[in-house]
């Protein structure tokens, strides 16, 4: 039996409250048919973008429409200048992100990220210096993928990395292979398994870009509502 809007409504509402990071912030929730809407004014990007990946996690929740704003009072009041240089230190001291190889803009604490790196979880690394941040109202990502590997991308192994995780049902999952461009299409029953399996397409050697054109339809037959 699917969710009423009604019931999803309110399972999405009892799930950002369970959030720490949430307690305290008003969000707005409206569903229609499984697509669900945030809106709102939070003071942090932090908490914007965790309210989405909350939503995510709730069984019934096809799509997120994310209209959440970021506003800081004026005790939290960064400048453009600040926030640049608090960035780059972050940048700086990850690991993960190769130096040199990403440039950053800040205007009205809007981040804008650009750049080439081999692999994509630099780019996932890259992001996530960044967003946590206080001042940033938000990200928008120009860092593309160039691969050093010269291996052919083969759809065959990434079908069997999907068969590999315990998450997901592979046999739903059709993997087509054009160059260095991944499309992921068919059907999964969470955001967790289609997130999962972007994820592993992401991994194999040689993949520059990956389309995730999963759909996610729901199993309710253990869940109760």
């Amino acid at each position: 039996m699917t969710k009423t809007n009604e019931q999803l409504q309110k399972d999405i509402q009892t799930a950002l409250v369970w959030e720490p990071l949430l307690h305290a912030t008003q969000i707005d929730v409206s569903v229609k048919d499984g697509i669900v809407t945030l809106s709102g004014i939070v003071d942090s990007y932090s908490k914007k973008t965790e309210a989405e990946l909350a939503v995510k996690n709730i069984t019934g929740v096809k799509a997120v429409v994310d209209r959440i704003d970021v506003a800081f009072g004026n005790e939290k009041k960064v400048t453009d200048a600040e926030l640049t240089r608090v960035m780059m230190n972050a940048l700086k001291w990850n690991g993960q992100v190769p130096q040199g190889h990403v440039t950053l803009k800040v205007e009205d604490g809007w981040i804008t990220l650009t750049g080439e790196l081999p692999w994509h979880y630099q780019r996932v690394a890259a992001e996530h210096a960044v967003t946590g941040l206080t001042g940033v109202k938000g990200i928008s990502m120009n860092i593309t993928i160039k691969s050093e590997s010269k291996a052919a991308v083969e759809a065959v192994e990434i079908e069997n990395a999907l068969k590999r995780h315990w998450s997901i049902n592979a046999e739903n999952i059709n993997v087509n292979v054009t160059g260095t461009r991944v499309t992921l299409g068919g059907i999964v029953t969470s955001w967790y398994e289609r997130d999962a399996a972007s994820k592993i397409a992401w991994q194999a050697p040689g993949v520059e870009s990956v389309e995730n054109k999963l759909s996610v339809e729901h199993d309710y037959s253990w869940v109760a509502l």
